[in-house]
């Protein structure tokens, strides 16, 4: 399988991209290396150091490749700064995107996946609920806005060319190589000033002390499978949750992480932050493997922080 990967050099594009070459597929990477690190593309990929939002040159690689796959997932990824700069985001992740199709259309590319969010797209999920593919969206910032307009383009592209496709909507993801700064998962964050003994925060969810925003941690690893299945043509649905289904506060993170690594660090409340969303949990796709459990994940991710921080 010859698979063409966008966002190569990033968290979870390089695992990607390792994965479809450890199952045999030759890749090629597109990354401009904006968050993401040229070390982390493997080495059995090529890499071009290319913006998604230059049209032409994504013409001319995927024309060049004529992959069986595309599997996109390079990205604008912070809802704060969808929010400052929603023609930025909307340039990436919308016009971006369109790119890739444009040219998919033209090489007859066979299949395109598509790294979506469910962790933003379904918007506030009640207490006690998860939300399911089936779900009306309720996208709630101009990144939400961005990739659920995408998903459109892309109904709008099978119906148009028959470009087959599968949405991954992806809950908090976490694991190896996440990046700690920026506007990072906080998984990454935690890891490396509980490890420096610094005092971490915890965002209210809705009034300063209580136990923070619930979340669906999912590990690296699984989004990672569901992406294998999907560029293999496995995935019946369109769209597909990836996702843990279990509710986690970001109090409970906190503490579980600093346990797990026997930290000094203070955990701090502060009040809440503006455009958090204050609950969301999704239900995994029907015949999605067993997800990894939290603790195992925040032990494999862990062990990687402890070493890659020594370095």
């Amino acid at each position: 399988m010859k698979a063409l990967v966008t966002g190569g050099a990033g968290f979870i594009g390089s695992h990607v991209a390792d994965a479809l070459i450890a199952d045999g597929g030759t890749v090629e990477v597109i990354d401009n290396l904006a968050t993401g690190q040229r070390a982390r593309v493997p080495a059995a990929a090529r890499f071009h150091e290319v913006d998604v939002r230059d049209g032409e040159a994504v013409a001319r690689i995927v024309d060049a490749l004529r992959p069986d796959v595309v599997v996109h997932q390079a990205a604008q990824a912070s809802v704060v700064v969808s929010t400052r700069d929603p023609i930025l985001d909307a340039q990436v992740n919308l016009l971006g995107s369109i790119h890739l199709l444009q040219a998919c259309v033209a090489a007859k590319v066979g299949r395109f996946v598509f790294a979506s969010t469910g962790g933003a797209i379904y918007g506030e999920v009640p207490e006690g609920q998860r939300a399911s593919e089936a779900t009306r969206p309720a996208p709630a910032s101009p990144y939400a806005c961005s990739k659920f307009a995408t998903e459109a383009y892309l109904e709008a592209f099978r119906l148009e060319h028959g470009l087959a496709y599968t949405v991954l909507r992806y809950a908090n993801v976490y694991g190896p190589r996440q990046d700690p700064h920026g506007e990072a998962g906080v998984v990454a964050i935690f890891a490396r000033r509980l490890l420096a003994n610094e005092p971490i925060q915890i965002n209210a969810r809705v009034r300063e002390g209580d136990d923070g925003c619930v979340r669906d941690y999912v590990y690296v690893d699984d989004v990672v499978d569901a992406n294998l299945r999907a560029a293999r043509g496995e995935t019946a649905a369109r769209v597909a949750n990836v996702a843990s289904g279990s509710a986690t506060t970001t109090l409970e993170l906190a503490e579980k992480m600093k346990r797990a690594l026997g930290s000094r660090s203070e955990i701090r409340r502060a009040p809440r932050r503006p455009g958090d969303l204050q609950r969301s949990v999704l239900e995994p796709a029907p015949g999605a493997r067993p997800p990894v459990p939290l603790d195992e994940g925040l032990r494999r991710t862990l062990e990687w922080f402890r070493t890659d921080s020594v370095r």
